[in-house]
């Protein structure tokens, strides 16, 4: 009785899990520079893939410990990655929108010097 509500309940975290996958992919499509669409790309991606793997954990309980250690090095890589990428975009004068408004990463940087 159990292992089915678990299935079920592992099966919908999968299914908004691939949403959210979904969601970040559409976002690199549709976001207007680098810099939102690493932010899109990294947000969504990434809880899109702890929902998948928390599912895939509830469906098979015996995979759970490793299945952690998965969530546990995503939640420190894909933030870093991003925040790497986008630095690195910013560095090689990787063009804003129009909208963005102010340059905070720029104006630190003239702080500095």
């Amino acid at each position: 009785m159990m292992s089915g509500f678990l299935d079920t309940i592992g099966a919908l975290m999968m299914l908004g899990g691939a949403l959210f996958l979904a969601l970040g992919g559409l976002g690199l499509v549709r976001m207007p520079d680098m810099y939102n669409r690493i932010q899109a790309g990294t947000k969504a991606t990434t809880l899109g893939t702890l929902l998948v793997l928390v599912g895939a954990a509830l469906i098979m309980p015996s995979w759970s410990i490793k299945l952690l250690l998965i969530m546990l090095f995503l939640m420190f890589t894909n933030p870093l990655s991003s925040q790497v990428l986008a630095r690195a975009a910013h560095r090689s004068d990787a063009p804003m929108t129009p909208e963005t408004k102010a340059d905070r990463l720029d104006e630190d940087a003239e702080d500095l010097a």
